[in-house]
């Protein structure tokens, strides 16, 4: 990722009675290390500029294909949005929630990219595959 992205980052976690609020906090910031969560309500916030972290892990999990499918399913105009299992997180894997959200919730992520444009900066985090190899674009 060499160009230089306009990207804001807005993180959300439900944090339930059963749960302890530091390790909602610390899946948000395995996945998101330059976020600064906060305990607001009954939920984790936390805002952060920065997707290369996200990037690597897509990268080294091989679900390059799989990521483009889901940002691409949920971008409308200059925002996309995902949902990340909490457990995986912690343990800082990338798993991407489907269908109904898990018993304790999800990991809600929604991004908004202002430069270049958000399918550029799909490309550059997520970039296109052939054979699960990704594809120099450039």
């Amino acid at each position: 990722m060499s160009a230089v992205y306009s990207v804001d980052v807005r993180v959300t976690a439900p944090v339930h009675d059963t749960e302890v609020t530091d390790r909602v906090a610390d899946a948000v910031t395995n996945i998101f290390p330059t976020a600064d969560p906060s305990y607001e309500g009954d939920q984790i916030v936390a805002e952060c500029h920065d997707m290369s972290h996200v990037s690597e892990l897509l990268h080294r999990e091989e679900i390059l294909d799989t990521a483009r499918g889901v940002f691409f399913d949920t971008l409308d105009d200059d925002t996309f949005t995902f949902e990340l299992n909490k457990q995986a997180a912690f343990e800082g894997r990338i798993n991407f929630s489907v269908g109904g959200p898990a018993e304790l919730g999800d990991i809600h992520v929604q991004v908004r990219v202002t430069e270049p444009s958000a399918e550029a900066f799909i490309d550059a985090i997520a970039p296109p595959t052939e054979d699960g190899a990704p594809i120099d674009t450039e």
